[in-house]
């Protein structure tokens, strides 16, 4: 019994070994996992605040050569035009494109009945846990229930409800 015991006792410390190596193991993993998501992200911002300095020389550089024709003003106003289209460009390009057919007739102008304006309605409430909400019931649980044809007692009546004449 006493060699059980000694077994028993080396299992668990063997258990418990294999788990901290195991541990450990992940635990540098998951570091040089974000070491390298860290400076790709850092690459990334600092590309994306260079391109938006080269962008705003581009700017610059389109209204001084259309201020050398037109007013400053026409020329500001034509920068911005060409700088809105652009963006409007970039924004349909971001944007998926499904391969759903195109309506056609009254549809393509009103909508169909099931489509939500601007878009698809959500699957899901946006709580973040993706469950629907969840049904409402008929009366709030442990409610008294007027019989049919009684008049409702003094404790049943909201007094903040609307009050309505017949």
């Amino acid at each position: 019994m006493e060699r059980i015991e000694h077994l028993e006792h080396l299992d668990r410390h063997l258990v418990d070994e294999l788990a901290q190596v195991a541990r450990e193991t992940i635990r540098e993993e998951l570091r040089e996992q974000t070491r390298k998501q860290r400076r790709t992200a850092m690459l990334y911002a600092a590309s994306g605040a260079v391109a938006l300095y080269a962008g705003a020389a581009v700017a610059l550089a389109v209204g001084l050569a259309l201020d050398v024709p037109l007013p400053g003003w026409a020329a500001a106003l034509i920068t911005a035009a060409i700088l809105g289209a652009a963006a409007y460009l970039l924004r349909g390009a971001a944007r998926p494109h499904t391969s759903a057919p195109r309506p056609t007739g009254a549809q393509a102008h009103h909508g169909a009945p099931d489509r939500v304006i601007g878009g698809t309605a959500p699957a899901a409430p946006p709580s973040g846990t993706g469950v629907p909400y969840p049904p409402m019931p008929p009366v709030a649980p442990g409610a008294r229930l007027p019989e049919p044809g009684a008049a409702p007692r003094a404790d049943d009546i909201d007094p903040e409800g609307p009050h309505h004449r017949s």
